[in-house]
């Protein structure tokens, strides 16, 4: 059986790096922040849930949205992030929709697909930072989900014996590891 600890650590891995201290805690369940957050609106909510969904779209698999990825981001903000943080990221979705509606006269979630990547493909060169961290919390809130793990994923609930050189085939699912 994987503890906690080792999880992330592979969780890591997967996502090609370290994951920073509060994304680390938001896995742990654990909550930094016990001063006040931002109270997140309807609106921000759903504008969350669709850019995630633009990050990591519904194929074969589910989505970040049928994931859930968006209240994963609320979350890890809310209880491991301070509120100056919170307010830096929320300023940076805002500039989605400010974007969405110079763009297109619309807000964000009643776009096309094309012109929500077109406002998306935006950000990642003007919108860098928050881009980063939405893709990094939308990546690992898909990947830590049941979802992710069990349908985007090779899902092996208990382990066999190890096997350290195993053939795979092109189409063959990375694995996931119950904890």
């Amino acid at each position: 059986m994987m503890n906690r600890r080792e999880a992330v650590e592979r969780m890591s891995l997967i996502l090609g790096g370290t994951l920073s201290t509060q994304l680390t805690a938001a896995l742990m369940g654990q909550v930094l922040n016990e001063g006040p957050s931002v109270e997140v609106s309807d609106a921000q909510q759903n504008l969350l849930a669709e850019l995630a969904d633009v990050i990591i779209p519904a194929t074969d698999t589910p989505g970040a949205k049928e994931a859930g990825a968006e209240q994963f981001i609320i979350r890890v903000l809310r209880d491991c992030h301070p509120i100056e943080e919170q307010k830096t990221f929320y300023a940076g979705l805002a500039r989605i929709e400010e974007a969405s509606q110079k763009a297109h006269g619309k807000n964000f979630v009643d776009l096309t697909e094309e012109q929500k990547i077109t406002i998306v493909e935006d950000a990642v060169k003007n919108n860098k930072a928050f881009f980063s961290q939405m893709k990094r919390f939308t990546i690992t809130g898909y990947f830590t989900s049941e979802i992710g793990a069990t349908q985007a994923l090779a899902y092996l609930p208990i382990p066999g014996r190890f096997e350290g050189d195993i053939p795979l085939t092109p189409d063959q699912k990375t694995w996931a590891e119950s904890m």
